[in-house]
């Protein structure tokens, strides 16, 4: 039988032997200290292989978006003889969806594309800036004139103010009885906090270089001066819109004294007036007019890489726009 009874040496202490060889003072720091370095590389290494994977998930689903929505006009390019669709939604804006570079972008393409035999804007708007407006107008007749395919405006729910100048480009219109045409006039709006500002004692102090640079500023008082010259600009780009349509719509027009007030028309009466040539949908107009039932989508639309880099722009972009706002000298 093994004996594990400890001899103590002479004059030691009762219970102050031990077995086995000694170890050197601070070896338990020691260890610790790898310990805790082995579990730092071990959740490095983790951390580098979770951002590895999502990189490559990230990749993997925009090269699925890129194939799905970038690539979809290539496929679109190889259809015989079809009509171009091109979508002008919601209010028409440099910053919205019915914007012109992207408009104008889809038509060269449509118009460029030799299976095309016509291009149809689905209008589906109520208006909105006269400037963007004019660029696509003007584009269509550029492109009209230099393929010499026809363009016709489909309408839905509402064609409207900077709708129907955008509309007024094209060869016919075709409405629904129910639709929502016209709205052939210009509007400025605003509000103005002289009385409220009266009442809660706040003061306003304006300082400009130029005697018309706080035009209409709404905290002002309203000067006749310059409300006469905001009606003269008014007055001017709606002779502007006039002009547009009685070129594009010619002798159909039946000039009434209230068809350019602004007054907004059914899609039937609309017909009835000439600003429309007839009810149709877009299925009809590709089978009937065009005579091409295949209709391919031109239109401009952000995929899903470009929606997931705006998003992670804006948030990024947010603070130091909100900072660069405190130290910018407005021009305006």
């Amino acid at each position: 039988m093994q004996d594990y009874t400890t001899n103590s040496a002479p004059g030691a202490t009762p219970g102050a032997g031990h077995s086995g060889p000694a170890r050197p003072a601070g070896w338990e720091r020691e260890t610790l200290e790898k310990l805790a370095f082995a579990t730092l590389r071990e959740q490095r290494a983790a951390r580098r292989w979770r951002i590895g994977f999502r990189f490559m998930w990230l990749g993997y689903f925009i090269a699925i978006a890129w194939f799905i929505f970038g690539g979809m006009k290539v496929a679109e390019t190889s259809y015989g003889p079809h009509t171009a669709l091109i979508e002008v939604s919601g209010p028409i804006a440099s910053d919205s969806e019915a914007n012109a570079q992207d408009i104008t972008e889809a038509m060269a393409a449509a118009f460029a594309d030799p299976g095309a035999k016509a291009v149809v804007l689905l209008i589906n708007s109520p208006g909105g800036s006269p400037v963007q407006a004019g660029i696509i107008h003007d584009e269509i007749l550029r492109l009209k004139a230099l393929h010499g395919k026809p363009v016709y405006a489909v309408v839905e729910e509402t064609c409207a103010s900077a709708a129907y100048y955008v509309a007024a480009a094209a060869d016919n219109i075709y409405v629904d009885k129910a639709s929502l045409v016209g709205s052939i006039g210009v509007l400025m709006n605003g509000f103005g906090f002289t009385g409220l500002m009266d009442k809660v004692g706040v003061e306003r102090r304006l300082l400009t270089a130029g005697e018309n640079k706080g035009f209409l500023d709404p905290f002002s008082p309203e000067s006749p001066e310059q409300r006469a010259m905001a009606q003269d600009m008014l007055n001017e780009i709606h002779a502007q819109f006039i002009g547009v349509v009685e070129r594009g719509r010619g002798d159909r027009l039946k000039r009434t004294e209230d068809l350019f007030s602004g007054k907004v028309w059914s899609g039937e009466s609309a017909v009835r007036l000439g600003l429309a040539d007839g009810m149709a949908n877009l299925n009809q107009v590709a089978r009937e007019v065009v005579q091409a039932e295949t209709i391919i989508d031109y239109t401009a639309r952000e995929n899903v890489a470009e929606r997931l880099a705006r998003r992670f722009g804006a948030g990024m972009g947010e603070s130091a726009l909100k900072l660069a706002e405190r130290w910018s000298l407005e021009l305006r």
